[in-house]
């Protein structure tokens, strides 16, 4: 009966807050026998953000589970991963990545020495692998590599080679490293069924896969070391995650996308077993959950508000952060950071905030260019030709927007509409009416003006950040100086291509899921 009860144990560790296990039966039957073997991989590009707590956190889980745990720097796949990783840079951005990820362990205290650390171009370059990368390119087609790479290698419209060997590598590396699963997120599907498939075709054993949920970022989409306003870095100061959680999508009663709620659910809990809503005795006073989705109830119900939410949040998180900020104050790791990220040079694509304001550079980067969903629209009580919009820009409230459509576009052309807005200039009244953003069209002169707004991709979700080719990673300035005549001097440069796709300079408008469009308007202006 104990043995019993420790199997279950251990398999409820293993398994809870996953999305999806493929091979549980055979995990079953391994854990009757011994203790799992487990590895969970990171690619060196991006710096590691709050976001890799969730897997952590399971880490956490399969430790206290008995498992031997694997976790490889896949510093070659970072390269492979349309070049995320300079080569150069490789080395320093893994001695970064195990730093910050022993600190991350520690700090929720998982005793690492019960961890094994590898890098993957220790065994990826030897001779034997090598050789079955030749034997899996004889029985892998073109087409059944793309689509495993799909949601996790870069997209772009001339892919190149290295994406394809990608998910190759990492079905490879399940052999190379010995383990009897892997473990990643649930947008790993498609490479983990891929592995599943080519490696029975070179003599080695399929292995089991364990897939945690994407856990959205505080836009609502996915948290993303490329999309600056959805994640929160390690090292950021308590002052920048304050700002960053006040503007988090956390809307009262929703908890779909609710990236506040999620961390809750799939860090604080699982390290904490517990959560404490910190709030004034006139709201109620403090309230312990010892169970999630009492939590989520209570949200559901606005019983706990968000702003309460987001504060207890934040006090959760700078206790995790605070011993990783402490490790990384001093000169060796800032040197370190420093020569594994440096800061982009005045000719750099993707110029930072602080350099844009210092050199006072007018880059795309500094607009808050964001995805909106129009959730109603009324003509402005007080002027004939405008509308007044309500649009979720995925921030706790709707925003207010004034344009000036009335005699361009029909009401029911607006309705329920995705489009694209301008967040971050300074709000205007309008007849009386504060307007809060800009909602951005194509448009044509002549004979009869023409305006179009223009088009997100389908399946965008509000909030999502709007960026131009070659300017992914700068920061958007807080709020535009008028006086400073940023946005004007950039639109001067605004044009719809003879694709009807928005550019500037004849670089994209896009978003992470394709460029931005309007319906017809070639060769027009955007305003």
């Amino acid at each position: 009966m104990g043995n019993n009860r420790n199997f279950e144990e251990k398999l409820n560790l293993i398994t809870r807050n996953l999305q999806e296990i493929l091979g549980e039966d055979k995990l079953r039957s391994i854990l009757e026998e011994r203790d799992l073997r487990v590895y969970w991989g990171t690619a060196t590009t991006g710096k590691p953000h709050v976001a890799y707590f969730v897997p952590m956190s399971k880490i956490a889980d399969f430790l206290k589970a008995g498992c031997e745990v694997t976790i490889l720097f896949a510093d070659l796949h970072a390269y492979l991963d349309n070049m995320k990783a300079p080569w150069e840079l490789l080395e320093l951005r893994t001695q970064y990545y195990e730093h910050v990820i022993k600190a991350m362990l520690e700090s929720i205290g998982v005793p690492i020495e019960k961890l094994r650390f590898v890098k993957g171009t220790n065994y990826q370059l030897s001779r034997e692998y090598t050789l079955d990368v030749y034997k899996l390119s004889s029985v892998v087609t073109q087409h059944d590599a793309k689509k495993a790479g799909a949601e996790v290698v870069k997209q772009v419209d001339h892919p190149l080679l290295s994406g394809l060997l990608y998910p190759g590598l990492q079905a490879l590396d399940e052999e190379y490293l010995k383990v009897d699963a892997q473990f990643g997120g649930i947008d790993q599907r498609k490479i983990f069924t891929f592995a599943e498939k080519c490696l029975p075709a070179l003599g080695y054993a399929k292995r089991i896969h364990l897939m945690n949920p994407m856990v959205p970022g505080l836009t609502g989409g996915k948290m993303s070391s490329s999309e600056e306003e959805s994640k929160i870095d390690l090292l950021d100061k308590k002052e920048d995650i304050k700002k960053k959680l006040k503007r988090a999508f956390c809307e009262p009663g929703n908890v779909e996308n609710n990236g506040v709620l999620s961390f809750v659910k799939h860090v604080l809990f699982p390290l904490h077993g517990e959560f404490v809503i910190l709030r004034d005795e006139k709201w109620g006073g403090c309230k312990t959950y010892v169970e999630y989705d009492e939590l989520e109830k209570d949200f559901i119900d606005q019983s706990v508000h968000p702003g309460d939410l987001k504060n207890s949040v934040e006090v959760g998180l700078n206790k995790l952060l605070d011993p990783i900020r402490k490790k990384f104050q001093t000169p060796e790791m800032q040197k370190l950071t420093r020569a594994a990220y440096p800061e982009p040079t005045k000719h750099q694509k993707g110029v930072s905030k602080g350099q844009a304001a210092e050199n006072d550079e007018i880059v795309p980067s500094r607009l808050d260019i964001r995805v909106g969903r129009i959730i109603s629209v009324d003509r402005h009580p007080d002027a004939d030709s405008l509308y007044v919009e309500k649009v979720d820009v995925g921030e706790a409230q709707p925003r207010t927007v004034v344009s000036g459509l009335v005699q361009y576009v029909p009401v029911e052309e607006l309705q329920n509409r995705d489009v694209v807005l301008l967040c971050n200039l300074k709000p205007q009244k309008m007849r009386g009416i504060e307007s809060q953003a800009m909602l951005l069209c194509a448009s044509t002169e002549g004979e009869k003006r023409k305006v179009e707004p223009l088009n997100p991709p389908e399946g965008s979700s509000p909030g999502e950040r709007v960026f131009i080719v070659g300017f992914e990673n700068g920061t958007a300035d807080d709020e535009l100086k008028p006086k400073k005549k940023v946005f004007e001097k950039l639109q001067a440069d605004f044009k719809i291509s003879d694709d009807c796709i928005a550019q500037w300079q004849q670089k994209n408008f896009m978003t992470k899921l394709g460029v931005i469009t309007c319906k017809s308007l070639k060769g027009g202006s955007i305003s």
